[in-house]
C-alpha cells in the first residue's frame, strides 16, 4: 500500500482493514485447527494401540484367562518378516469376524528398540487395544512358548475354548481358510464340553 493510499483511507480505515484481515485469518485458523482435529479422530493415534511388553509366560497366563470364555490364536509376527505382513491384514479380518467367540493376540518378536515401528504398523494395519511385544531372549522365549516351534516367523497357535489345549499350530504363511478351520475346531471343541 502507498503513502498516498494511505493518506486516503485514513486511520479508521486502516483500522477496518487490519480487522478485516485479521478475521479472515482467525477463521482460518479456525478452520484448519477443526480440519485438524477430524484428521486425528479419522487417522488412528499411537494412543490407540498399547503396545505391552511381555515374557512368555505373560502371554500363557493371558491364554488361560480366556479359558472356558473364548478361543485363542497367537500370531507371533515381526515387522521385518515379509510372510508375517503379507498375512497380517487377514488375520485382522478373521479377529473381527469371529470377536464374539475368539481372541486374536498379536505378539511382535522385534526387538523392544522396534517399539515404535511396531505401533506405527499395528496402526496402519488398524489395530487398536491391546498388542504384545516380547522382551525375552529368542531361545528362551520360543522354548517357553512351544517346543515344537523352531523359532520360524510367522508362528500361529491355537488353543481350545473349553481347556486352553491347544488345537493347532503352524509354522510360516498360510491361507486363510487354514486359520479359519483352526478357529472353528478350537470353538467347536470348546462347545462341545
Amino acid at each position: 500500500m502507498t503513502w498516498a493510499a494511505v493518506c486516503r483511507i485514513g486511520q479508521e480505515g486502516i483500522k477496518k482493514r487490519f480487522a478485516q484481515s485479521l478475521f479472515h485469518h482467525f477463521n482460518m485458523l479456525r478452520w484448519n485447527t477443526i480440519l485438524f482435529l477430524l484428521l486425528m479422530m479419522v487417522h488412528p493415534s499411537q494412543a490407540d494401540v498399547n503396545l505391552k511388553e511381555v515374557s512368555a509366560s505373560d502371554i500363557l497366563t493371558a491364554v488361560a484367562e480366556y479359558k472356558g470364555e473364548k478361543a485363542v490364536l497367537v500370531n507371533y509376527w515381526a515387522t521385518w518378516c515379509g510372510p508375517c505382513v503379507e498375512e497380517f491384514p487377514m488375520i485382522v479380518h478373521l479377529a473381527e469376524q469371529f470377536a464374539d467367540d475368539a481372541i486374536i493376540l498379536f505378539v511382535s518378536t522385534d526387538w523392544l528398540d522396534a517399539k515404535q515401528r511396531v505401533i506405527e504398523f499395528l496402526q496402519k494395519q488398524g489395530v487398536t487395544g491391546l498388542s504384545l511385544i516380547k522382551n525375552q531372549n529368542d531361545n528362551e522365549f520360543i522354548d517357553s512358548i512351544s517346543r515344537e516351534w523352531s523359532g520360524a516367523l510367522p508362528f500361529t497357535i491355537v488353543y481350545d475354548k473349553n481347556t486352553g489345549n491347544v488345537v493347532d499350530f503352524w509354522e510360516g504363511k498360510q491361507p486363510e481358510k487354514r486359520f479359519f478351520y483352526a478357529i472353528e475346531k478350537a470353538i467347536s471343541e470348546g462347545n462341545q464340553r
